[in-house]
């Protein structure tokens, strides 16, 4: 009898150990002790980066999407190549990763590590500093739960094989999203992200030019809007840094301007088209696209969700002194 309960008593510790070590509250007043001026030091150097680049929004949105997809928010986007190893943001599809998503990190790590070393990890500095760029450009304010850990590991491979790229076909992109956990609507007001940033030419490329042998640009393009691509982008080939809106109607504002863009060709993308031709996608373009607040709480609800995929917390994980490199 006295095995059988010292038994059971062993396998009740161990499966308390097990669940503590994998999942360490996380809490929005994470830094209220250890980092007093967390949420200001946050709030300064987003409004002042997004001020002198308005593009640091839309870059650190997708910069934040880049990491998280990756085996989870941990900041492993941001660690740099070595001589040993080829990083996530060295892999093809992350090349085009602007640079001013890099640097508002950098920024916010650098002042809070003055007011408090060694404390606030790269990955909650990327996470709050998205919903602060999101919030200045009109779209909604989220809770960020905060303690993550920065992530160890980083490598090319894993990026280009799991990130969803615009030119997969839907069954491929709902595959992606289904397989972390994300329904098809989840899927569908995390990519109202596009309603502010921009693509580089590259990309569109073999969209807008030489698409087939009946059409010099893929016809589910408004003519018109194919046409300002393909001049807007002309020269692409001698400047790699050309790019276009994702949303051409307000590109600078975060609003379900993007989903009412879709229905009329107005989509940058292949992927983004796509959302209006495929009938598990439509319905939800077509209720964003009327209903502003309702895509609102959805994104919210979503990116709040994906904020905490793969969370490395305690043990699992480390607070770096720079965000582009391991201890």
């Amino acid at each position: 009898m006295a095995v059988r309960v010292n038994t059971s008593i062993f396998i009740l510790c161990i499966s308390i150990l097990l669940s503590t070590s994998h999942s360490q509250q996380l809490t929005t007043s994470f830094y209220h002790k250890s980092c007093p001026r967390f949420e200001q030091i946050m709030q300064d150097t987003t409004t002042n980066k997004q001020i002198a680049s308005p593009t640091t929004a839309g870059a650190a949105l997708r910069l934040f999407f880049h990491d998280c997809l990756v085996d989870g928010c941990d900041a492993s986007v941001l660690i740099s190549s070595t001589p040993f190893n080829k990083a996530e943001r060295d892999a093809d599809i992350n090349l085009s990763l602007p640079g001013d998503g890099f640097d508002v990190v950098v920024r916010a790590k650098t002042a809070l590590e003055l007011a408090c070393p060694g404390v606030v990890s790269c990955a909650d500095i990327l996470a709050v500093a998205t919903r602060n760029l999101v919030s200045m450009m009109g779209g909604p304010f989220y809770n960020v739960q905060l303690g993550r850990r920065d992530g160890r590991v980083s490598q090319a491979s894993r990026a280009e094989n799991t990130l969803p790229k615009p030119i997969m076909s839907m069954d491929r992109i709902i595959m992606i999203f289904k397989s972390i956990g994300f329904s098809v609507q989840e899927m569908v007001a995390l990519t109202g992200a596009h309603t502010i940033g921009f693509t580089h030419c590259s990309q569109i490329s073999s969209d807008i030019y030489n698409y087939s042998r009946t059409s010099q640009f893929d016809p589910s393009y408004n003519p018109r809007y194919a046409a300002g691509l393909r001049n807007a982008c002309a020269d692409y080939r001698k400047n790699p840094s050309l790019s276009v809106f994702n949303d051409i109607m307000t590109p600078r504002i975060f609003d379900n301007s993007y989903y009412k863009n879709l229905p009329k060709g107005l989509g940058v993308l292949r992927s983004d088209r796509a959302l209006v031709m495929d009938r598990r996608t439509r319905p939800f373009v077509e209720l964003y696209s009327r209903d502003q607040k309702a895509f609102f709480d959805a994104f919210a609800r979503a990116i709040e969700k994906l904020s905490l995929y793969g969370v490395k917390t305690g043990r699992r994980g480390e607070i770096r002194r720079r965000c582009d490199s391991v201890n």
